[in-house]
Protein backbone atom coordinates (compact mmCIF):
# COMPACT_ATOMS: atom_id res chain seq x y z
CA UNK A 1 0.00 0.00 0.00
CA UNK A 2 2.52 2.26 0.71
CA UNK A 3 4.41 2.12 -2.65
CA UNK A 4 1.14 2.66 -4.13
CA UNK A 5 1.08 5.90 -2.67
CA UNK A 6 -1.47 5.19 0.51
CA UNK A 7 -1.44 8.03 3.22
CA UNK A 8 -4.34 6.83 5.67
CA UNK A 9 -5.80 3.16 6.25
CA UNK A 10 -9.10 2.79 7.62
CA UNK A 11 -9.74 -0.63 9.24
CA UNK A 12 -12.65 -1.89 10.78
CA UNK A 13 -13.58 -5.46 12.55
CA UNK A 14 -16.02 -7.32 14.43
CA UNK A 15 -15.12 -7.75 17.93
CA UNK A 16 -16.31 -9.08 21.52
CA UNK A 17 -16.53 -6.45 24.09
CA UNK A 18 -14.95 -6.75 27.22
CA UNK A 19 -16.13 -3.39 28.54
CA UNK A 20 -19.77 -4.16 30.11
CA UNK A 21 -20.41 0.09 29.81
CA UNK A 22 -20.72 -0.94 26.17
CA UNK A 23 -23.88 -2.65 24.46
CA UNK A 24 -23.47 -5.12 21.37
CA UNK A 25 -23.79 -3.09 18.25
CA UNK A 26 -21.90 -0.09 19.73
CA UNK A 27 -18.94 0.87 17.47
CA UNK A 28 -15.20 1.57 19.30
CA UNK A 29 -13.04 3.56 18.22
CA UNK A 30 -9.68 2.08 18.72
CA UNK A 31 -7.52 4.28 20.23
CA UNK A 32 -4.58 1.74 21.41
CA UNK A 33 -4.13 -1.88 21.09
CA UNK A 34 -2.43 -4.58 22.83
CA UNK A 35 -0.50 -7.51 20.65
CA UNK A 36 -1.31 -11.29 22.11
CA UNK A 37 -1.64 -12.84 18.88
CA UNK A 38 1.93 -13.92 19.10
CA UNK A 39 3.06 -12.67 16.11
CA UNK A 40 4.49 -9.75 14.48
CA UNK A 41 4.75 -8.73 10.85
CA UNK A 42 8.07 -7.40 10.98
CA UNK A 43 9.49 -10.36 11.61
CA UNK A 44 12.51 -10.92 9.35
CA UNK A 45 14.39 -8.86 7.31
CA UNK A 46 13.29 -5.48 6.93
CA UNK A 47 12.84 -3.68 3.59
CA UNK A 48 14.64 0.22 4.70
CA UNK A 49 12.43 1.73 2.24
CA UNK A 50 9.42 0.62 3.57
CA UNK A 51 10.46 1.80 7.39
CA UNK A 52 12.57 1.62 10.53
CA UNK A 53 13.66 -1.67 12.15
CA UNK A 54 12.00 -0.76 15.04
CA UNK A 55 8.57 1.36 14.55
CA UNK A 56 7.67 3.46 17.47
CA UNK A 57 4.03 2.11 18.38
CA UNK A 58 3.35 4.79 21.02
CA UNK A 59 0.39 6.38 18.50
CA UNK A 60 -0.26 3.85 16.70
CA UNK A 61 -3.93 5.06 15.94
CA UNK A 62 -3.58 8.67 14.02
CA UNK A 63 -5.28 11.49 16.95
CA UNK A 64 -6.64 13.47 14.25
CA UNK A 65 -8.57 10.55 12.23
CA UNK A 66 -10.08 9.94 16.08
CA UNK A 67 -11.52 13.04 16.24
CA UNK A 68 -12.53 12.92 12.94
CA UNK A 69 -14.53 10.28 13.48
CA UNK A 70 -15.89 11.40 16.88
CA UNK A 71 -17.20 14.50 14.87
CA UNK A 72 -18.69 12.13 12.33
CA UNK A 73 -20.58 10.42 15.17
CA UNK A 74 -21.40 13.39 16.68
CA UNK A 75 -22.72 15.35 13.67
CA UNK A 76 -24.97 11.57 12.59
CA UNK A 77 -26.06 11.01 16.09
CA UNK A 78 -24.20 7.94 16.31
CA UNK A 79 -23.32 7.03 19.97
CA UNK A 80 -19.32 6.12 19.67
CA UNK A 81 -17.31 4.39 22.37
CA UNK A 82 -13.51 4.47 22.79
CA UNK A 83 -11.36 2.20 23.87
CA UNK A 84 -8.46 -0.51 23.97
CA UNK A 85 -8.60 -3.45 21.56
CA UNK A 86 -6.24 -6.42 22.00
CA UNK A 87 -5.96 -8.86 19.35
CA UNK A 88 -5.69 -12.62 20.10
CA UNK A 89 -4.88 -15.45 17.33
CA UNK A 90 -8.31 -17.71 17.42
CA UNK A 91 -10.12 -18.94 16.24
CA UNK A 92 -12.04 -20.04 19.66
CA UNK A 93 -13.08 -17.21 21.63
CA UNK A 94 -12.31 -16.40 24.93
CA UNK A 95 -12.90 -18.68 28.12
CA UNK A 96 -14.30 -16.88 31.55
CA UNK A 97 -10.56 -16.61 32.59
CA UNK A 98 -9.15 -15.33 29.45
CA UNK A 99 -11.71 -12.49 29.73
CA UNK A 100 -11.21 -11.37 33.46
CA UNK A 101 -7.58 -11.57 32.06
CA UNK A 102 -8.04 -8.91 29.23
CA UNK A 103 -10.00 -6.90 30.98
CA UNK A 104 -7.54 -6.82 34.02
CA UNK A 105 -4.73 -5.79 31.27
CA UNK A 106 -6.96 -2.65 29.77
CA UNK A 107 -8.45 -4.30 27.07
CA UNK A 108 -12.13 -3.30 26.08
CA UNK A 109 -12.58 -5.65 22.72
CA UNK A 110 -10.88 -8.40 21.49
CA UNK A 111 -10.72 -9.66 17.87
CA UNK A 112 -8.48 -12.22 16.02
CA UNK A 113 -7.62 -9.49 13.16
CA UNK A 114 -6.03 -5.51 12.82
CA UNK A 115 -3.36 -5.52 15.17
CA UNK A 116 -1.06 -7.19 12.71
CA UNK A 117 -2.19 -4.54 10.00
CA UNK A 118 -2.01 -1.65 12.07
CA UNK A 119 1.78 -2.79 12.54
CA UNK A 120 2.44 -2.89 9.32
CA UNK A 121 1.17 0.60 8.54
CA UNK A 122 2.67 2.13 11.42
CA UNK A 123 6.03 0.85 9.98
CA UNK A 124 5.36 2.14 6.81
CA UNK A 125 4.18 5.62 7.83
CA UNK A 126 0.79 5.29 7.14
CA UNK A 127 -1.81 6.62 9.19
CA UNK A 128 -4.37 4.31 11.02
CA UNK A 129 -8.01 4.63 11.92
CA UNK A 130 -9.53 1.55 13.62
CA UNK A 131 -13.15 1.05 14.01
CA UNK A 132 -14.61 -1.80 15.97
CA UNK A 133 -18.46 -2.94 15.41
CA UNK A 134 -18.93 -4.52 19.20
CA UNK A 135 -21.04 -7.51 18.44
CA UNK A 136 -21.29 -9.22 22.04
CA UNK A 137 -20.09 -8.49 25.39
CA UNK A 138 -18.48 -10.98 27.34
CA UNK A 139 -18.89 -10.97 31.02
CA UNK A 140 -17.63 -14.26 32.81
CA UNK A 141 -19.86 -13.63 35.73
CA UNK A 142 -23.08 -13.63 33.65
CA UNK A 143 -21.24 -15.76 30.52
CA UNK A 144 -23.47 -16.37 27.36
CA UNK A 145 -23.06 -18.31 24.30
CA UNK A 146 -22.21 -16.51 20.88
CA UNK A 147 -23.02 -18.37 17.78
CA UNK A 148 -20.89 -16.52 14.39
CA UNK A 149 -24.64 -15.82 12.75
CA UNK A 150 -25.25 -14.02 16.44
CA UNK A 151 -22.12 -11.95 15.25
CA UNK A 152 -22.63 -11.50 11.42
CA UNK A 153 -26.72 -10.47 12.37
CA UNK A 154 -25.14 -7.57 15.29
CA UNK A 155 -22.40 -6.83 12.90
CA UNK A 156 -25.08 -6.37 9.62
CA UNK A 157 -27.06 -4.53 11.86
CA UNK A 158 -24.49 -1.66 12.97
CA UNK A 159 -22.48 -1.57 9.56
CA UNK A 160 -24.95 1.03 8.02
CA UNK A 161 -23.09 3.23 10.84
CA UNK A 162 -19.73 2.57 10.65
CA UNK A 163 -20.56 3.54 6.88
CA UNK A 164 -21.63 6.38 7.48
CA UNK A 165 -18.82 7.02 10.10
CA UNK A 166 -16.02 6.32 7.85
CA UNK A 167 -17.45 8.11 4.80
CA UNK A 168 -17.57 11.15 6.75
CA UNK A 169 -14.39 10.85 7.56
CA UNK A 170 -12.82 10.24 3.93
CA UNK A 171 -14.64 12.92 2.87
CA UNK A 172 -12.89 15.35 5.32
CA UNK A 173 -9.59 13.81 4.29
CA UNK A 174 -10.05 13.92 0.55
Amino acid sequence: MQELGVKVLILSNAAGGLNTKFTAGDIMIIVDHINLTGSNPLIGLNEESWGVRFPDMIQAYDKELVELAETAGKDYGIPLQKGVYVGLKGPSLETRAEVRFLRTIGADAVGFSTVQEVIAAVHAGIKVLGLSIITNIHDPDKPIPVTIEKVIDVADEAAPRLEMVIKNVVGKIC
